[in-house]
């Protein structure tokens, strides 16, 4: 399901896509967005796509909001570190411990019952593709989400412990499983 309020896109959809990962610390990190690879709803985000705003944001002393679910009245951490790489959009921070709410969200995270990561953002710029898929070039990221589903079914959290091997493990079977959607299989 797509919502826009204001000009701020945030997507959500339920999927039967089971994590692997698990988060056993309060710090959480992985990848809110990963270039290439077509959400549920067939928007790309294309590499450089978060450049402008994240140099804005930092020149300006501002940070992402980390949120539960989308829903701006409910903040739960925060984001320390947020760039983009060859991959896509990496996010690192913290739950405050002082949060009911991110206590929780502490809770479902560490069960594996919530794992999925979702950016709440406003297109600068994008086009069409020859598919019809939206390429997203750049992106007003306001922020990033804690979710149940995000639209980006690559999109997970993963614990701070968790070895190199196996994130680029995780990151092989998901770019094996949309290099197979693309390809019709």
């Amino acid at each position: 399901m797509e919502q826009m309020t204001l000009g701020l896109e945030f997507k959500s959809v339920r999927t039967d896509t089971p994590s692997t990962l698990k988060v056993t610390e309060d710090r959480i990190e992985g990848y809110a967005s990963l270039f290439g690879l077509p959400d549920q709803g067939g928007d790309v985000v294309c590499p450089g796509a978060y450049t402008d705003c994240l140099a804005r944001l930092a020149q300006e002393g501002r940070r992402v909001a980390m949120l539960w679910q989308h829903d701006q009245t409910q903040p739960i951490g925060v984001w320390e570190d947020i760039r983009e790489d060859r991959t896509g959009l990496f996010v690192r921070g913290y739950l405050l411990e002082d949060v009911t709410r991110a206590r929780e969200a502490r809770a479902l995270l560490a069960s594996g019952a919530m794992d999925g990561l979702s950016i709440g953002y406003r297109v600068v710029r994008a086009h069409r593709d020859g598919q019809g898929q939206r390429m997203l070039t750049e992106l007003d990221l306001w922020e990033v989400s804690l979710v149940t589903f995000p639209m980006l079914k690559e999109a997970r959290v993963a614990a701070k412990a968790m070895s190199e091997g196996a994130e680029l493990s995780h990151l092989a079977r998901a770019l094996r499983a949309a290099a197979s959607q693309l390809a019709g299989n």
